[in-house]
């Protein structure tokens, strides 16, 4: 079966900046999958994943999904492209409206994408798959705490029903106490929805106990990558072996991220 989203040889810079951010990737991701980008920061991490959804223009080599060139989708049929790409970022009060009720929020992607109303019931059914109350339709994001608005950020990537959801260091901007909660929603989301993961972290740990599959990345290029178990335990590169270490008073198993209260 061919893979979901398919990279050969990508590279790119921002504009005619000499330096590239990626440099010649070639990855897969397969259908249902779990997949962890990590690297240190500066490492391209973000970029790839931005152009694998779409909201940068692939420079030079190809991205395909679904069999389909990412360029010609979004030349020809942008908002199914979209309706099967979502991103969850990893501030969620940079990306919601401070002005938009949690209602509007989560019904603009249905509205612009689908191009239908959505139903309070409707709306109330997504907010309680991220663990929220309808009450919080009619409350503005600055009521919110910054764990309750990752969960309505969420809500509103999933709103219409994606096949792939990329999440960018979705818990980095959260307290420690709420992390492990929303790796856990995701986690759950993904076995109930079928969803296809692309999680990017600096955090080993997340990754191991996430992902089946790991992409690691330096200086724009992609150093190593495989089963998540096989790369984490027996690294080939020594700059994989490195970040190991580092990581090395964590346990580097896969398994369930376990609650922090």
């Amino acid at each position: 079966m061919a893979p979901l989203v398919d990279v050969r040889d990508l590279s790119f810079r921002y504009g005619h900046k000499q330096n590239w951010v990626l440099r010649s990737l070639n990855l897969s991701i397969e259908r249902g999958s779990a997949v962890g980008v990590v690297g240190e920061s500066g490492s391209g991490k973000s970029t790839l994943v931005r152009l694998l959804c779409g909201l940068l223009p692939v420079g030079s080599g190809s991205v395909t999904y679904d069999g389909r060139a990412v360029t010609d989708w979004l030349s020809k049929d942008p908002r199914q492209f979209r309706l099967h790409n979502q991103m969850v970022f990893q501030s969620p009060a940079a990306s919601l409206d401070p002005r938009m009720r949690i209602r509007r929020s989560v019904a603009e992607p249905v509205r612009a994408l689908e191009r239908r109303k959505i139903g309070d019931d409707e709306l109330e059914s997504w907010l309680s798959m991220v663990g929220l109350g309808p009450e919080a339709l009619n409350r503005y994001p600055h009521q919110f705490s910054g764990g309750q608005l990752q969960r309505v950020a969420i809500a509103r990537a999933l709103s219409v029903s994606p096949t792939v959801l990329y999440a960018d260091e979705p818990t980095s901007a959260l307290d420690v106490s709420v992390q492990a909660q929303v790796l856990n929603l995701l986690m759950d989301l993904r076995a109930r929805l079928g969803l296809t993961l692309v999680i990017v972290s600096h955090d080993l740990a997340v990754v191991s106990r996430m992902c089946e599959h790991i992409l690691v990345m330096r200086n724009g290029e992609i150093v190593e990558s495989g089963p998540t178990v096989d790369v984490l335990h027996s690294p080939s590169s020594a700059y994989t072996n490195a970040l190991t270490k580092a990581a090395s008073a964590v346990s580097l198993r896969p398994g369930n991220v376990t609650s922090a209260g």
